[in-house]
């Protein structure tokens, strides 16, 4: 039976399988539980156990006892930033210091693709820059994400005054990047912050989109924007992202955006946690996890800040002090560290969370001018860059060796993600490659070469 079959046989919907898939079983943990707990659920659902069958170039098994050192080379989870200041902070030095950090640490950057900015003019989008951003990702082996496909935070200034060929012009503007980028960009925020769209601020500054959207319909509008990336990068990840984190994102967005069967349109689901007003507690942050993971989709957080300075939402424009400077401070910065630590502990603890992406990954030139970069506006590292690299590159790294048995086997548990293997033979030294990940089930041949 096919599941259209299965659904009409059962009397449910496909979106009502999807959306209690994934039993709630620890949302009522308290911060103890949560944090007590943390580390076990990390080795549960971030590491795995493998068998490694070593080949030699001459498709032969190496001999038994010999020595081999494993080295992870990447996490398959994703921890990333935008990557919106490379080659435009203030001095070559500091454009040069922003790529040595960014690429130590990180192996996911979202590029920026505001239509407002992206196409200032009509017909002429500012793919050079990008290109330019994924040379340089590709080199460095980071995987890449456009944001955002479809937001009416701004009307392009050239954007026509009638709403149905606004949304027309929309729609394309979605299958162009969808189609062009394809192979190179392959995941995508499609509909950013769909749940508010119509907000006074918003109206203000993107009217015809506004009207465009009102007169479709929000649910069709999103529907629309995903089909239209769908078709036109049929393999691509696609997620609805937003800032809401409550029952207007998951009942009014997210549970509407299915197709006519009720499966969903979406892949993943994305959230915002900016934190400039606070720190998240751990109950809220596990809470919101259980919350959107009851969709059976992986989460990405998509958005995340916490300040290392004074704390608050838009302090600059409040204060209407002509010379305040909103600046990272040594008492903020340990608080910043300490808590972004517990944070991304949570986060990767949680078997539905995929990704994490910071926002601004320095001071210099950040969201609403504040000190919420990892590093400062002089590029050097804060705290809890340093606090996160001893996680992502230390504590969440495996480095492991074994000795190859009678069958040519090395065993050994490590993270998810790539790893590089090395062997050495009397004086001939050899290397390679293999993917740990949760479904491998039989040994992972690894053939070296010299």
């Amino acid at each position: 039976m096919n599941r259209r079959g299965f659904l009409k046989a059962t009397g449910c919907s496909a979106i009502s399988l999807v959306a209690f898939s994934r039993p709630s079983s620890a949302a009522n943990e308290s911060k103890e539980q949560i944090l007590e707990r943390a580390d076990d659920r990390i080795e549960k659902h971030r590491k795995a156990n493998a068998t490694l069958k070593i080949i030699g170039p001459d498709g032969k098994l190496f001999p038994t006892g010999l020595i081999v050192t494993i080295q992870q080379t990447r996490h398959q989870f994703l921890f990333g930033c935008n990557i919106f200041k490379l080659n435009r902070c203030r001095t070559p030095e500091d454009n040069a210091a922003y790529e040595k950090q960014f690429a130590a640490l990180l192996n996911f950057a979202t590029l920026p693709f505001y239509w407002w900015n992206y196409e200032r003019r009509q017909g002429e989008p500012e793919d050079g820059r990008t290109e330019d951003i994924l040379r340089w990702c590709l080199v460095r082996n980071i995987t890449t994400k456009g944001h955002p496909l479809a937001w009416n935070y701004r009307d392009p200034q050239w954007l026509p005054n009638e709403p149905d060929l606004a949304m027309q012009l929309q729609l394309k503007r979605i299958s162009r990047c969808a189609r062009k980028f394809k192979g190179k960009i392959d995941m995508w925020d499609v509909v950013n912050e769909a749940t508010h769209y119509d907000r006074e601020s918003i109206k203000k500054q993107a009217p015809i989109l506004t009207e465009a959207i009102r007169k479709m319909s929000v649910d069709a509008y999103i529907r629309e924007a995903f089909r239209a990336a769908r078709k036109a990068n049929p393999n691509a990840t696609l997620l609805i992202n937003d800032y809401r984190t409550d029952a207007a994102y998951a009942d009014k967005v997210i549970s509407k955006l299915i197709d006519d069967n009720g499966w969903p349109l979406y892949d993943v689901i994305g959230i915002q946690s900016h934190m400039h007003g606070g720190y998240w507690s751990p109950q809220k942050t596990w809470q919101t996890c259980e919350r959107f993971a009851r969709f059976g989709k992986p989460l990405h957080f998509t958005e995340t800040t916490v300040v290392s300075g004074e704390q608050g939402w838009e302090l600059r424009q409040k204060r209407k002090e002509p010379d305040f400077r909103w600046v990272s401070t040594s008492e903020g910065e340990e608080r910043q560290a300490k808590q972004v630590a517990e944070f991304y502990r949570i986060l990767f603890s949680h078997p539905a969370v995929e990704a994490i992406t910071w926002w601004d990954f320095t001071d210099q030139g950040a969201w609403q001018q504040a000190p919420a970069g990892l590093v400062r506006d002089d590029m050097t590292p804060k705290p809890v860059y340093h606090e996160l690299k001893q996680l992502i590159k230390g504590r969440w790294w495996t480095t492991a060796g074994g000795t190859v048995d009678p069958l040519g086997n090395v065993r050994f548990r490590g993270f998810l993600g790539d790893y590089e293997v090395r062997v050495r033979l009397g004086d001939e030294r050899f290397r390679g490659t293999f993917r740990l990940d949760k479904k491998a089930s039989e040994p992972i041949e690894v053939r070296l070469n010299a």
